[in-house]
């Protein structure tokens, strides 16, 4: 296909690697040629800060004078593994159910990827729920920056409350996952609130 004729065609590949802090990276296209140019700006209209190399990714493209680059994201979907769990405190068991936890939206406190691990509050709690960087890559991210809003899946780990599973903050907000809350205050718009007023701090 000649790249004249994939302007403004969804097409699918993966990440070959995105760095955060240059704010763009590549994606190796399903059909051949030329890499596409993946911007941050792009990642960001899609409600996230990074995204972990290998990832699949489905992408509406446009011709530049530069070459293919992504203009919107459609889809993202975490790196191919074994099944296995991505850290020792998380057994297979959960990994098989992790569909069945329910998902919370959540504020990033702070993320160190050199450390390897961070910490973020979900919404109408005070404490902090751990996040390996494993479990990270495992969910299709890369890093993570203060104050993004994000979706967690959470189980209680031998030194407390941790990361099982990292999404986008809008899945968390959809209406089938906010009826799962306990209390019926958290509505959507309550949520939506709640991360608009974290972010701006």
């Amino acid at each position: 296909m000649k790249t004249d004729d994939m302007e403004n065609m969804v097409v699918s590949g993966l990440v070959k690697w995105f760095d955060p802090a240059k704010g763009y990276g590549f994606i190796l296209n399903d059909a051949g040629g030329a890499d596409i140019l993946l911007h941050a700006n792009v990642l960001r209209n899609f409600g996230r800060s990074s995204v972990a190399d290998h990832s699949r990714v489905v992408v509406q493209v446009q011709s530049t004078t530069r070459g293919l680059q992504a203009v919107e994201i459609l889809e993202v979907h975490p790196p191919e593994g074994d099944g296995s769990p991505p850290i020792e405190d998380l057994d297979a068991d959960i990994i098989r159910q992790l569909d069945s936890l329910p998902l919370q939206p959540a504020r990033v406190k702070w993320f160190d990827k050199a450390k390897g691990f961070g910490f973020a509050n979900i919404f109408g709690h005070s404490d902090d729920v751990f996040i390996h960087i494993e479990v990270l890559r495992h969910s299709g991210f890369s890093d993570l920056v203060l104050g993004e809003a994000i979706g967690l899946r959470v189980v209680e780990g031998p030194r407390g409350l941790m990361a099982a599973q990292v999404t986008s903050w809008d899945k968390a907000i959809q209406p089938a996952n906010v009826e799962r809350f306990p209390d019926p205050a958290h509505n959507t718009d309550n949520v939506r609130d709640w991360v608009l007023s974290r972010a701006a701090e």
